[in-house]
Formats: C-alpha cells, sequence, structure tokens
C-alpha cells in the first residue's frame, strides 16, 4: 500500500513531489502519458513561482535552462507601447525574477530532483473509489491502494470528477494558438515578455533560450472564419509577427481553446486534495496558471512543518489560498475579455496608458506575494 499518491506529473505535481521529498515524505506520482517529452510549448515561471523553486534549491538550474526577463510590455499592433511594468525592484526585493522557459524542460528539471523510482509514467487513472483508503485503478490494469491522494490531474480532473463530484469548465469564446521557433529576435525583446493587442485577437512573444522564441495567437472563435490562415488573421500586425509565424512548423504549433473552472466549493474531503487546474484552473492571460500550482505545493509544504496530520492541512490550506486564486481567475478572465475587445480599442489603449506604472506593479507585487 502507499502512504501518499499524486496523480498527474504536470508543474504542479512535480512541484508537490519535490516538496514532499523536502519533508521527508514517501509517496508516487502516477503520470499518464508513457513519457515526459518535450510536447507544449515555453512558459513564463513569475517571481512567485521562482520564489518557492529557490527554496527547493531549484532557481538556479531553472535560470540557466531558461531566460530572464525583466519587463512586461503590451503594444498595440504596430509595436507601439500601451503599457509597460518593469519588474528589477520587485526582483531585488524577492530576491528571484521571472524566467521564460520551455514546459518539457523545466518538468525534466523537476523530474530529475525527484526521488528515483517514485515517478510511475503510463498510468492513466481510470477510476478511484474510497474504501477504508483509496483504490486507484489504472487503465494498464494497476490497482493500488493509497492512504492519501493529491490530485494535481488538471482542469478535466477524473478525480475531481469521481469524488468531489463538482466543476464546472467554461470555454472563454477564444482560441489560442502557441508555437516554438528558432528565430533572431531583435536585442531590444531580449529581456521582455511582449504582447500586442488587436481587434478581436493579439500576439505574444518571449524569447525561451538562446535560440528559442515561444509565442502565441488568441482570436475571438466566432469573429474569424474558420478557414483564415493565422497569417491572414494577423496580416494587419507588425511584420515581427508574421515572420515568426511563417518561420514556425507546423508540426511545432498547438492550438486550443481557452478554458478554466469556475470556482469549486471545496478542493478537499478526507484524505484526498486537488492542487493546481484540478482546484481552481485559470485562463493564461496572467500567466499564473502554473504559477499557482507551485504556489499550491510551497503552502502545503509550509503546512506540513507545524501539523502532520493531512486532513487539517487540507482545511488550512484551502482558507489561505482560496482568496489569492479566485482573484487571479476572475482578474485573468475580464483581462482576457479587455485584451480581445473589438470595438473602441484606441479608447481602451489610451485607457490603459493612463494606468501608472505604479499601479501596474501593485497588482504584479499581489500576485508574487507568497502568503506564508
Amino acid at each position: 500500500m502507499n502512504n501518499i499518491s499524486i496523480i498527474g506529473a504536470g508543474i504542479g505535481g512535480l512541484t508537490l513531489g519535490n516538496v514532499l521529498k523536502q519533508h521527508q515524505y514517501d509517496f508516487t506520482i502516477y503520470e499518464s502519458t508513457p513519457e515526459i517529452k518535450p510536447v507544449g510549448a515555453g512558459i513564463m515561471m513569475a517571481v512567485n513561482a521562482m520564489q518557492v523553486f529557490n527554496h527547493l534549491g531549484l532557481k538556479e538550474k531553472i535560470e540557466n535552462a531558461g531566460n530572464k526577463i525583466h519587463r512586461i510590455v503590451i503594444a498595440n499592433e504596430s509595436l507601439q507601447t500601451i503599457s509597460k511594468t518593469e519588474i528589477l525592484e520587485l526582483e531585488t526585493h524577492y530576491n528571484s525574477c521571472n524566467v521564460a522557459i520551455h514546459r518539457a524542460e523545466l518538468q525534466q528539471i523537476l523530474a530529475e530532483s525527484l526521488p528515483s523510482g517514485c515517478l510511475q509514467l503510463n498510468h492513466s487513472l481510470q477510476t478511484i473509489r474510497k474504501e477504508e483508503n483509496y483504490i486507484l485503478h489504472f487503465e494498464n490494469g494497476n490497482q493500488i491502494e493509497s492512504k492519501i491522494v493529491f490530485g494535481a490531474d488538471g482542469i478535466k480532473s477524473p478525480i475531481r470528477n469521481q469524488i468531489l463530484k463538482t466543476g464546472i469548465i467554461r470555454s472563454s469564446g477564444q482560441k489560442c494558438w502557441r508555437g516554438l521557433v528558432d528565430f533572431d529576435l531583435p536585442e531590444k525583446h531580449h529581456q521582455e515578455a511582449f504582447e500586442m493587442w488587436g481587434k478581436g485577437k493579439r500576439f505574444g512573444f518571449v524569447k525561451i533560450s538562446k535560440k528559442k522564441v515561444y509565442w502565441y495567437a488568441c482570436i475571438n472563435e466566432n469573429s474569424f472564419s474558420l478557414d483564415a490562415s493565422l497569417a491572414d488573421i494577423f496580416k494587419d500586425f507588425d511584420s515581427l509577427v508574421l515572420q515568426l509565424i511563417e518561420a514556425t512548423e507546423s508540426e511545432n504549433i498547438i492550438c486550443n481553446i481557452i478554458s478554466d473552472l469556475s470556482p469549486i466549493p471545496k478542493w478537499y474531503t478526507e484524505n484526498l486534495c486537488l492542487t493546481g487546474d484540478a482546484a481552481h484552473a485559470t485562463t493564461p492571460n496572467m500567466g499564473q496558471g502554473a504559477c499557482q500550482a507551485i504556489e499550491d505545493a510551497y503552502i502545503i509544504g509550509k503546512l506540513l512543518e507545524k501539523n502532520q496530520d493531512f486532513n487539517a492541512v487540507f482545511e488550512a490550506f484551502q482558507n489561505i489560498r482560496r482568496k489569492k486564486v479566485d482573484y487571479i481567475v476572475n482578474t485573468s478572465r475580464t483581462i482576457g475579455k479587455i485584451s480581445q475587445w473589438e470595438k473602441g480599442n484606441s479608447f481602451r489603449n489610451f485607457l490603459m496608458g493612463l494606468i501608472p506604472e505604479s499601479m501596474n506593479l501593485k497588482m504584479a507585487k499581489r500576485i508574487i506575494e507568497l502568503e506564508m
């Protein structure tokens, strides 16, 4: 029998494994895919996540594998700045900076620092039921009994659906392409995350390593014809956008509908707790989805320092985390709508430009301050 099982080896599940290792717990992580392979695109680890990795002794490894980002810029289609947030001051204060990195590289670093043998691949959870302990049935025929279960199994969480029987996935009405490409970005963009807002669409890019650039393109699904190509949709944007799109091989582009989870009443039940997207999936507009899963793991670790009763920890965990993740889910959803307005864009851009940088920094601080 297992004492602790974590379902899902995404960034949240792997971080939780590293936290439990630091507290000398035995655990097993079950992951549905046969290998942790370089799928997905880039990701930004904000200062809050990097502070957690600092506690885990992984900060430098992650910084070396990725690219440090010191400012966040929002611009219009022709690259004219609407708003800019320099975060050097926050970096100094928290002794961490934003790092843009390939998702798979990050997962690799997190997986490599786990105790050997605790990561079981090719274990896709089919059913879970509660008897005296939890009985986990996997598609490969394995059956495992586990005392404590963490559901780090994403927005479509089978654990949430089967045990807590809750959760409504909401579509944002937006479709997003994500691409990875070897590309020489102009030097002025090397240390920044850059996003352009147009009519019913936006485009962002960030350098994630010496050669690689990660970009994303989001559109309001109903506003563009289904057979329009990306290059067609973004032809009114600066030529840099078209160069990025055209330089990217189609197998290096993935496309998804953007959704989130409407807030659920409870993230835990006896001996079982949801973390990350399974508990509070958010749209990617604030770049905080994975970062909040990482914070979840950190807070669980901090609570375990004071109390080894997992059920008491689960309750305290939700009480501490709830307010911040609800704020992020709601704010992120709103930003998604505002950034893809179809009308009144120059007015929107004008208003955005009026927001003082100190206010943007205040919002950034609210997000990157850890609760414990």
